[in-house]
């Protein structure tokens, strides 16, 4: 699969004069749900109407979704609302009933896009289709896995293709419900830079007050599109209330968006020059998270060393991390001046942590 300006065909033939957005409720719950948050979306910039029909849980005895008859009710939103429709698909059947009942996009899920055989079986299925489908990365940071995946629907002859970035599973506890990895998804659009990528704030946060600032991140490292989950009763959703909004705080987000105008005489350096600073802060932000985990590491040592009644100071292990460092970063490009400073200045917040444990 080779990039190609007609991969954005099918989103460029919508000509919107916003960033694409599907939203609708992380599961369909019951019919008058479906319908009443669909006309609450009726009109604002909603482009396609999400709804989960059948719902993958980490745990059985969860609720798993209505299946078929959800996929009812989604006919009854187009008919009443003119939204188009949208819904999650994870097997060959999944396919066949949703093509039955004509829904215009169909997305893969993470815990579906990490298997090559599933994939495979997908394909398959949708081979040929002028259906809309998007392939959510798999839930380990794997992008030749998620590239794969899109591939293979690309060989069945599917070109109304696209991607959804989600964020990637770990075993840290972290602000995020599924940490975003920001530099794979870049690495993406390296890549593939017509395919269209969406981002998904809703998995990635896990909270509802954090949506708005992943979906900013997201549009200024240019992103496409937006999946965001709404719901007129998120409190009391079936599934994931933590991270659904109303379908007015929906509008309010796309309001409050800043998007870059293509009016600007200077749109393209401004549009380069903003995703290359939005890149610096995504990275900014791992060092900061990196330091703030390599000193807890150091709080720990402090606690040993307490414990043992050993120095702060160790000279020969500093000397070792010093050496191993300017040579590592002589590889990448950085000065000895600057690692040195760098990580003599790490190596005394270090030493500051240590002595206040000592000290406490």
């Amino acid at each position: 699969m080779e990039n190609s300006k007609e991969m954005r065909t099918w989103l460029d033939d919508m000509k919107l004069d916003h960033p694409l957005v599907i939203a609708g409720p992380c599961s369909a719950e019951t019919e008058e749900q479906v319908l009443k948050i669909a006309h609450q979306l009726k009109d604002t910039d909603v482009n396609y109407y999400r709804a989960g029909i059948w719902k993958p849980r980490t745990r059985p005895g969860n609720f798993e979704g209505v299946g078929i008859l959800g996929l009812k009710w989604l006919q009854k939103v187009k008919a009443e609302t003119g939204l188009k429709t949208a819904t999650e698909v994870a097997n060959r059947a999944h396919v066949e009933l949703a093509l039955e009942h004509d829904i215009d996009l169909l997305w893969i899920g993470a815990r579906t896009s990490v298997s090559p055989f599933i994939m495979q079986e997908i394909a398959d299925a949708l081979a040929g289709t002028d259906k809309i489908v998007l392939v959510k990365n798999p839930i380990n940071p794997d992008l030749s896995l998620w590239l794969g995946g899109i591939e293979r629907l690309h060989t069945a002859g599917i070109k109304n293709l696209g991607a959804i970035h989600r964020g990637f599973s770990t075993y840290e506890k972290t602000k995020y419900r599924n940490i975003p990895e920001w530099q794979l998804a870049i690495e993406f659009q390296n890549r593939f830079p017509d395919l269209p990528l969406i981002n998904d704030p809703s998995h990635i946060t896990g909270k509802r007050d954090m949506i708005f600032d992943v979906s900013q991140t997201a549009l200024d490292l240019n992103f496409d599109g937006l999946m965001i989950e709404t719901h007129f009763d998120p409190d009391n959703a079936w599934s994931d209330a933590a991270q659904q909004v109303t379908p007015d705080k929906l509008v309010q987000i796309m309001r409050d968006l800043k998007i870059r105008k293509e009016s600007d005489p200077e749109a393209e350096y401004n549009k380069d020059l903003s995703n290359l600073r939005a890149q610096i802060d995504v990275i900014d932000a791992q060092l900061i998270e990196t330091l703030g985990k390599r000193m807890k590491i150091s709080d720990q040592i402090g606690a040993l060393k307490k414990e043992k009644n050993v120095a702060v100071l160790q000279s020969t292990r500093w000397n070792e991390i010093l050496g191993a460092m300017i040579l590592e970063g002589e590889s990448k490009g950085l000065s000895e001046e600057f690692v040195l400073k760098m990580f003599k200045a790490i190596h005394q917040e270090s030493i500051n942590h240590q002595e206040k444990i000592i000290k406490g």
